[in-house]
């Protein structure tokens, strides 16, 4: 019966109920009635008849239920919580919560700090060492300075020998040890490149520990830039560590003696900074980004190194640890060697050539 019901109320099309036949208790004869059915409930009244209900009279003592069509709204509803990545300012809503941030250069976790260190170092560079530098090398006459210059570095051809035997490269390592053989002799303990020159045509090579464990895969980790040190590496600067450990173990006095080390160390980093004042100026002062482009250069002229050493790239080894004449202002969009820039950003790559002059690689500034 409800089934009933509810095709006539929801569709109001005719329903066509077959009499049905009720035998009412203690009457022999049946009574017809259109669409009559039995009320379960018959046996429990005494006129059983009163019982048997018309669904059409119940129908119509049904309450009239009046359903309206509701207009959908005409005013936006503001979506909830931010608006989606990408979304152009003019569609979102004033409630948007924006979150903005920078993204981190790929292989410089300790960027915050490095920057922070570099900023520091600047200033002193700016105050004292780079003043005291201009001073040496304007005042001290090149000559001086030169024979200081090869002395330092003659003195570092025993670790370039020792890292050539650890890459298995027994024609490089023979040819640093006549290097150190003839400047030390005849050209004064140093003082005087005379292996560069005529008859002999040895140049110098740049080489050490941490070139060996980048020779043979060993990535450079963090990069840091650590006061007195200036840019560096984590293997850098546990290569860096080793090469200086050799000759005081090796060797000892006077390379274990104050009155060797501490001269050493002031007119080695002062002999630096002289060298490399232009490079520096090109990276820091005509950069958008000082300490991005100082990464960027010494990452890229130590990978170039290593390079070398694998004879992926030609050129005089000793080019690449020379300072540049040149150095183009550059900011690469990501600080790795051979990454390419985001999508927009022009690359710009530093002019590197190959100098004249012996000296440390350029971003080694303060090791």
């Amino acid at each position: 019966m409800l089934v009933t019901m509810s095709a006539m109320l929801l569709t109001a099309a005719p329903v066509h109920v077959a009499a049905v036949p009720i035998a009412l208790p203690g009457d022999a004869a049946s009574v017809a009635l259109p669409g009559a059915v039995l009320s379960p409930f018959s046996n429990d009244f005494s006129d059983a008849a009163s019982m048997a209900v018309s669904p059409l009279a119940l129908a119509a003592s049904l309450p009239v239920i009046e359903i309206f069509a509701q207009g959908l709204p005409t005013q936006d509803i503001p979506p909830v919580g931010p608006a989606p990545v990408g979304t152009p300012p003019a569609q979102r809503t004033p409630n948007d919560i924006i979150v903005t941030g920078r993204k981190e250069s790929a292989g410089d976790p300790l960027r915050a700090v490095n920057a922070e260190s570099f900023a520091v170092t600047q200033k002193v560079d700016d105050a004292v060492i780079g003043p005291v530098a201009r001073t040496y090398k304007n005042n001290v006459p090149s000559p001086i300075r030169r024979g200081i210059h090869n002395f330092l570095y003659n003195l570092r051809e025993p670790i370039v020998f020792l890292n050539f035997l650890l890459q298995f490269k027994p024609g490089k390592a023979a040819e640093t040890v006549g290097r150190f053989a003839i400047n030390t002799t005849i050209g004064a303990a140093g003082v005087l490149d005379m292996a560069k020159r005529k008859p002999f045509h040895l140049p110098r090579r740049s080489n050490g520990f941490a070139n060996t464990l980048g020779y043979y895969g060993v990535k450079n980790g963090p990069f840091l830039f650590l006061p007195l040190v200036g840019p560096t590496t984590i293997r850098d600067l546990f290569g860096g560590a080793i090469d200086r450990l050799i000759l005081p173990v090796g060797v000892g006095k006077p390379f274990t003696s104050a009155t060797y080390t501490i001269p050493a160390g002031i007119l080695g980093a002062l002999d630096h900074r002289s060298e490399f004042d232009q490079t520096l100026k090109d990276l820091h002062d005509n950069s958008p980004d000082p300490y991005a482009a100082t990464r960027s250069f010494y990452l890229n002229r130590r990978q170039a190194e290593i390079d070398h050493l694998h004879g992926r790239v030609e050129g005089d080894p000793a080019g690449m640890s020379g300072p540049p004449p040149s150095v183009v202002p550059f900011v690469p969009s990501d600080l790795e060697p051979g990454a390419k820039p985001v999508s927009g950003t022009p690359e710009k790559t530093p002019v590197v050539e190959t100098p004249a002059a012996d000296a440390k690689p350029a971003a080694e500034t303060g090791q």
